[in-house]
């Protein structure tokens, strides 16, 4: 992972809850614990380490299967 790296994700807190975007379209909402934790571990974190917990939150990562994916014969063609 680089230093500066950019995943699209930018978040918005509003009471207290947060909604995570992903290239400006919301992803997730975090409330109550989930919300407070996010907000804790924000203040400790670089840029890079937050779009990565961001998308972890939304699921939206990658795993580090995807060139087996690539290579399974159902997607080549």
């Amino acid at each position: 992972m680089s230093g500066n790296e950019d995943l699209n994700f930018t978040y918005r807190e509003k009471n207290g809850e947060y909604e995570i975007y992903h290239r400006g379209k919301k992803a997730t909402s975090l409330r109550g614990d989930r919300a407070r934790e996010f907000a804790d571990d924000l203040q400790f974190m670089s840029f890079a380490d937050q779009q990565q917990v961001m998308a972890r939150l939304t699921g939206n990562y990658k795993r580090g299967n995807e060139r087996t994916a690539k290579n399974h014969p159902r997607n080549r063609r």
